[in-house]
């Protein structure tokens, strides 16, 4: 299922652009708008090298968050709403 709403409100704190909170927020909004592109038009192969380009980024920056700081990169992902919990 994919969102169609699209975050628009950056938290007060996170001011800071090179932050790896905005980082991962940017490359949210932008993962979002272009999925929402790709319903519309599936063959838009360049969009799709792009989209797996910036989801890589993304996972990269969370790896490194969630090795650096446990509880920033659990507040990040529950406020994103990116991850689903885990069930076994």
């Amino acid at each position: 299922m994919v969102k169609s709403a699209f975050i628009s409100v950056i938290p007060q704190e996170e001011k800071n652009k090179g932050s790896v909170e905005f980082q991962v927020f940017s490359f949210t909004n932008k993962i979002r708008k272009l999925t929402s592109h790709l319903e519309l038009h599936r063959k838009d192969y360049s969009s799709q090298i792009g989209l797996r380009r910036i989801l890589g980024k993304r996972q990269r920056l969370l790896a490194y968050l969630s090795k650096k700081n446990r509880v920033r990169y659990k507040e990040l992902i529950d406020q994103l709403d990116i991850r689903e919990p885990k069930t076994r």
